[in-house]
């Protein structure tokens, strides 16, 4: 993926994050107020590694209690001279027994493309990788933090360093 190409998705994923939180509610459709935007965007910097992921979400609050959602995410790592890019759809669930305490499943299918650098420039990696995240977190507000478990977590594939990843959400 070119410098282009990857400042287009960039681009495009903010473009219909934004969309998102500029779109009205209509006061006659009791669905569309019940539906909350949302999502999670994050940027790291160090010694020859850059990561970018966004992942922006739409869920529908069934009640106080529960809401399901799906989602769209974009993760972009480069190490050096490798890199990988994973994209995909995602299906959330949260349950809030009580205000301050949530539960919550989140199923991705991410398509991952790999390169390994100058060192191995024939060696590259296709493939499509299940996440499963189960997680407990602290909810104020709209605001929620806490940490996941990807139980389907497999060492030698996944895009992520470890299966435990604390996470803030953040849904309007």
């Amino acid at each position: 993926m070119n410098k282009k190409q990857f400042l287009l998705i960039i681009c495009a994923l903010g473009s219909a994050l934004m969309s998102c939180f500029s779109q009205g509610y209509n006061d006659q459709s009791p669905f569309w107020s019940q539906v909350r935007y949302g999502g999670a965007f994050g940027v790291g910097f160090g010694n020859e590694v850059v990561t970018i992921a966004a992942a922006p979400s739409a869920i529908y609050q069934f009640n106080e209690q529960f809401a399901l959602g799906s989602s769209l995410s974009f993760n972009y790592a480069k190490f050096g001279d490798s890199r990988f890019t994973a994209y995909g759809p995602g299906v959330l669930a949260y349950y809030n027994p009580i205000r301050a305490l949530q539960f919550s499943s989140e199923f991705e299918q991410l398509r991952v493309h790999r390169s390994f650098g100058s060192n191995f420039p024939d060696l590259k990696e296709d493939y499509w990788l299940p996440v499963l995240f189960i997680g407990v977190g602290y909810s104020s507000g709209p605001v929620t933090f806490g940490i996941r478990y990807d139980v389907l977590y497999n060492e030698g594939k996944s895009i992520y360093a470890d299966p435990w990843m604390p996470f803030i959400r953040v849904f309007f």
